[in-house]
């Protein structure tokens, strides 16, 4: 599958009260990068077709992000199944390459207009296929 990333610098605002980046900073970035993803990939008229939302997050903490340091968020699709998509999220410290984060979300794709789960079309998932 086709992978999506960025890079990003350790911020102050990132940080909880043990100075190293918030647990829930983390889900942030993890929802980002999906998004940002999807957003890259599919073409502009169809994004207002759909709507994900999260089903499930797992999420593997490996090691602390610290203020200053340099991090890649790298992203794909797994799989596909009906109005499922199960996404790879791995946060890694650039400058040793060491893994801090590892995550597999379950998003579910919705009709906008019903707000029912609605099945990934081929045409859209094929997108996201080398």
């Amino acid at each position: 599958m086709k992978s999506y990333s960025k890079k990003i610098t350790v911020q102050e605002s990132d940080l909880d009260d043990l100075n190293h980046v918030n647990n829930i900073r983390y889900i942030e970035w993890i929802q980002d990068i999906s998004k940002e993803h999807w957003q890259a990939t599919v073409p502009e008229p169809e994004l207002e077709n759909y709507i994900w939302v999260v089903r499930h997050h797992d999420i593997t903490y490996y090691g602390a992000a610290l203020l200053g340091q340099k991090l890649e968020i790298k992203t794909n699709i797994e799989k596909w199944h009906g109005a499922l998509s199960q996404r790879k999220v791995t946060i890694t410290n650039i400058k040793n390459n060491k893994v801090l984060v590892s995550a597999v979300t379950e998003w579910c794709l919705l009709n906008p207009v019903n707000n029912r789960p609605t099945r990934v079309p081929t045409d859209i998932a094929a997108l996201f296929i080398d």
